[in-house]
């Protein structure tokens, strides 16, 4: 990325002007060059051999042995095709038969939000109250009084009933606190907060938001979506430079270790892309990330001339990201029929209305973005679908991958929608397993056409995996068990008509991640050409107990060539 294209992204992020010294930035443009071009100009630096290598290449879909060179594989070598001769001089590194697959990719998750969570935030993820209560408290002892603390990670499904307002009421009589779900969705709020948010027992639920109460309809804490918006406002503190910096070197070293070589960041921000730019030249990123932007910063983007596609197999900007309704998790995703085991009436929130949904996506769409749009719920998703659908006979665009984020509560017409409009369905990978507790709201029936990837799959729609982290793990093993076996933690089955196979979770997790951000020239596969990004496991997931893929851990993990994960 030149000096004159980092400076597109300042302005984008609205800080030209502000006397910040930029450094010259490393990242840069690069063609990605034709197998045969690879194998004139490079020769063999590494060799990892005796390996058990599931390339997902249909030309050689099983290897033995692989060449790289600098960041890019430069040949593979199988029982069938001899390998390439390579000096004595070259390292080589002895797999021992193990497992290899290429690195991960989770096509919608927050990594740069979370690793700042990290970094400055009470993490709620216990399943005791009390556990909770200490944590923050131990927070509000280290706060002045009247600053907001701030807890994030927090799943109500988990413990062992839902936080409440008086729970955050004994722990902080003058602090006012907000705990955020882990799905992002939803929050819990004490007195404190309801006060400095001069919200009063009578308020009104905003559009696409809910104040929720208790039986005797008293506030009780909890707030979704657009009603959470407000403490948000009032309890955040910007972070500075350094600490979206540190917050991007954190997350991806988290994701890496697990098998993650490249993520989406699915609603990001100028501030947060000038993060993972900052951890790349300072050497410290270590999954490659294509970065969505919210759709509120989109303007000052395309004003500085800055569309999809910008940077490099680093760093580079993805989709317009909105929202139109809410969360599966957290149960306010917008469906055509109610809740179980709630009042028997609530459907889910509509987030934004579809006449500014589709005005913003022209735009967007009209100025060379691909667009995502969070959807989750029929209703939603049959909206959302509406407006793709209207932007393809206005101004038809040729492979614009769509994007649906999370694309959860489907039907067969739905899909026909999809395939015809040409876009993608990005469906969560490990939610039957790790969000098996939510699964009662939803019923038997209905989850078998939830998280419906053998649907998405047979009707050619190419679905990668994603975890929505911090909703649930970025962990592929887990996403794996979960696709495979539609089965959580207490061996509850919800919708095995939905199971897929090791191999096909595998192509979702790697080929079909790829494809959502263009990048399928250039990695989803170990083949000639491609960048050097692989996991070597400590077991085969080809052949375990599909009940225990979740116990199978990355041994190593290499990016562009290097390693940056070592068990």
């Amino acid at each position: 990325m030149g000096e004159l294209s980092r400076r597109g992204l300042i302005a984008a992020a609205g800080l030209i002007g502000t006397g910040m010294a930029e450094p010259p930035s490393r990242l840069h443009s690069m063609r990605p060059k034709s197998a045969s071009e690879w194998y004139t100009d490079l020769a063999t630096e590494l060799v990892l051999t005796n390996g058990k290598i599931w390339t997902g290449w249909a030309e050689e879909p099983e290897a033995v042995d692989i060449g790289i060179s600098g960041d890019r594989i430069l040949w593979i070598g199988s029982r069938d095709i001899d390998a390439p001769s390579a000096p004595p001089s070259v390292k080589r590194v002895d797999l021992g038969g193990k497992r290899v697959t290429p690195g991960f990719y989770d096509a919608h998750a927050h990594p740069i939000d979370s690793g700042v969570q990290l970094l400055l935030q009470v993490a709620c993820d216990s399943p005791s109250i009390e556990e909770i209560k200490h944590r923050l408290r131990q927070r509000v002892e280290q706060t002045k009084p009247g600053e907001w603390v701030v807890g994030f990670l927090y799943d109500d499904a988990k413990t062992e009933r839902p936080l409440n307002r008086a729970d955050l009421d004994e722990v902080a009589p003058i602090h006012p606190i907000l705990v955020t779900h882990r799905g992002g969705h939803t929050g819990f709020v004490n007195s404190a907060a309801l006060i400095a948010a001069h919200i009063e027992e009578t308020v009104a639920d905003p559009p696409g938001g809910r104040f929720f109460r208790d039986a005797n309809g008293r506030l009780n804490g909890r707030v979704g979506d657009n009603a959470k918006t407000r403490f948000e406002e009032l309890s955040s503190r910007a972070p500075t430079r350094e600490e979206w910096r540190k917050g991007a070197e954190l997350i991806t070293r988290m994701f890496a270790s697990k098998g993650v070589t490249s993520a989406v960041d699915a609603a990001g921000s100028p501030e947060g892309l000038m993060g993972y730019v900052d951890a790349h030249d300072a050497g410290a990123l270590k999954s490659r990330i294509s970065c969505n932007i919210f759709v509120d910063f989109v303007p000052k983007m395309m004003a500085a001339g800055i569309k999809t596609g910008f940077g490099n197999e680093w760093v580079k900007v993805g989709a317009q990201k909105q929202f139109a309704d809410g969360s599966i998790s957290e149960r306010t995703a917008w469906m055509s029929a109610p809740y179980l085991d709630m009042d028997g009436k609530f459907k889910g929130l509509q987030v934004t209305p579809r006449e500014e949904l589709y005005a913003k996506a022209k735009a967007a769409h009209l100025a060379g973005w691909q667009l995502g749009v969070h959807a989750n719920g029929d209703v939603a998703i049959d909206e959302v679908l509406g407006v793709f659908e209207q932007l393809q006979r206005e101004a038809p665009r040729r492979d614009a991958r769509f994007r649906i984020e999370h694309c959860t509560l489907v039907n067969d017409d739905l899909i026909r929608r999809m395939k015809a409009v040409g876009a993608i369905p990005i469906p969560f990978a490990p939610y039957v397993y790790f969000h098996g507790d939510v699964m009662h709201f939803y019923g038997k029936a209905r989850t078998e056409h939830m998280f419906a990837m053998r649907s998405f799959i047979d009707a050619g729609l190419m679905p990668p995996s994603s975890s929505d982290y911090t909703a649930s793990p970025s962990e592929p093993m887990m996403w794996l068990q979960s696709q495979v076996t539609r089965t959580d933690p207490a061996k509850n089955v919800w919708g095995p008509s939905q199971r897929i196979s090791v191999q096909e979770a595998l192509v979702c997790g790697t080929i079909n991640g790829a494809r959502t951000t263009f990048d399928e020239a250039e990695r989803g596969t170990l083949q000639p050409g491609k960048l050097a990004d692989l996991v070597v496991w400590d077991r085969d997931p080809l052949t375990a107990d599909p009940m225990s893929l979740i116990e199978i851990k990355p041994e190593r993990v290499m990016v562009g060539g290097k390693w940056v994960f070592e068990a």
